[in-house]
C-alpha cells in the first residue's frame, strides 16, 4: 500500500521543510502482513530549477516524477535520481515518447508508471480513457514492454480492479498476459527493493544483512553453562569422560578399511608360511636324521 504526501509541482516553489508529515507509527491499526509505504510524487515542468530531490528521496520511501512536457521528460530519463516515473497518460501529450528517450532511464533501472484509475472513472465524456488507451500503446511500444508499473492512483475505490481485470486492461493496451502480471508483481516489487537499497545500503551496491543465529545451539550452550556452573573442574572432565565411553563408536572411513584389509592379508600370508607344508599324495615323510637307504630305491621323493 502507498501513501502519497503532495504532490508538488516543480513550478512552486518547494518548501524549506521536506520531512514527512505522516506519522509513524499510523494512528490505524494495520494487519501485520501488511506494509504500509511513504511515496511523494513531485510534478516537474521547468528542467532548469533545482528540485531538491536528494532531500525529499530521504525522507520518503518511494520518490516519483511526473514530468509534464519533453525537456522534463528528458531529464528525468538521463540525470534525475528518482525511483519511479510516473506519467499522467490520461492527458494529451503535444510529443511522442522515442525509443532512445525510454532506454536511458531502462539502462538506470528507472520503471515506468501507468495508472488506469483516470480512464476507468471517465469523468470528462471518455477523452481521459481515449488518451489512456492511446498513450499507454505509444509507451509500450517504446519501451519494448520493459520496466511498465501498473497501478490505479484513484481516490475511490470504485475505480479499483483486480489482478486479473488489470492484466486484461495490459493486454488491451497491447503489453503480453506475462508482462502484464510482471507489472503488476515483479516490476512493482523491484521498485521498493531498489529504493529501499537506496536508502540503506553503501551506494546502492552493498547492504548488510544479519541473517540470525539458530537458537538450538544457542539453547544447548546456555543450559550446559548452566549446569556446569556449580560444579568443579575434575567433576566436569570426569562427565565428559563417561559420556565419551558411552557414546556410539565413530563410523570407520574408506581409507582405515582398506589399511585393516590389507594389514589382515600381511598377516594371514605370514601365519601361513610358518606353518608346515602339505605332503604329496604318495610321499614318504621321514625324519630328519633318515639316510637315503631308507627309501625302497634309495631316493628321496
Amino acid at each position: 500500500m502507498e501513501s502519497c504526501n503532495g504532490p508538488w509541482h516543480s513550478s512552486q516553489n518547494v518548501p524549506a521543510d521536506t520531512s514527512n508529515h505522516i506519522p509513524v507509527p499510523l494512528p490505524f491499526t494495520t494487519p501485520k502482513p501488511l506494509h504500509v509505504l511513504r511515496r511523494c510524487t513531485l510534478h516537474i515542468s521547468d528542467p532548469s530549477q533545482n528540485h531538491r530531490l536528494q532531500a525529499l528521496s530521504s525522507a520518503y520511501d518511494i520518490l516519483a516524477i511526473r514530468p509534464e512536457n519533453e525537456k522534463s521528460l528528458q531529464q528525468a530519463c538521463q540525470t534525475l535520481e528518482c525511483d519511479l516515473i510516473s506519467l499522467d497518460l490520461s492527458t494529451r501529450f503535444p510529443f511522442y515518447f522515442k525509443h532512445r528517450t525510454m532506454t536511458n532511464a531502462l539502462q538506470r533501472g528507472l520503471k515506468f508508471e501507468i495508472c488506469y484509475g483516470p480512464g476507468i472513472l471517465n469523468s470528462d465524456g471518455g477523452a481521459s480513457r481515449r488518451n489512456l488507451i492511446s498513450n499507454a500503446t505509444q509507451l509500450i511500444r517504446a519501451t519494448r514492454g520493459r520496466g511498465i508499473v501498473i497501478s490505479s492512483e484513484t481516490k475511490r475505490a470504485l475505480a479499483c480492479r483486480g489482478p486479473a481485470d488489470v492484466v486484461n486492461l495490459a493486454v488491451l493496451w497491447g503489453l503480453g498476459q506475462e508482462k502484464g502480471m510482471e507489472a503488476i508483481g515483479k516490476e512493482a516489487r523491484g521498485v521498493v527493493v531498489q529504493a529501499e537499497m537506496k536508502r540503506r545500503s553503501f551506494r546502492g551496491v552493498i547492504d548488510v544483512v544479519y541473517g540470525g543465529e539458530k537458537p538450538g545451539r544457542e539453547a544447548e550452550k546456555s543450559a550446559k553453562g548452566k549446569q556446569e556452573k556449580g560444579k568443579r573442574k575434575a567433576d566436569v572432565l570426569e562427565d565428559d569422560n563417561a559420556g565419551g565411553c558411552n557414546a556410539a563408536p565413530k563410523p570407520i572411513s574408506k581409507r582405515e578399511q582398506k589399511r585393516q584389509a590389507k594389514k589382515a592379508r600381511l598377516d594371514t600370508g605370514k601365519y601361513a608360511e610358518n606353518e608346515p607344508k602339505e605332503a604329496l599324495k604318495g610321499s614318504i615323510i621321514l625324519p630328519d636324521d633318515a639316510s637315503a637307504e631308507a627309501l625302497p630305491n634309495g631316493k628321496f621323493k
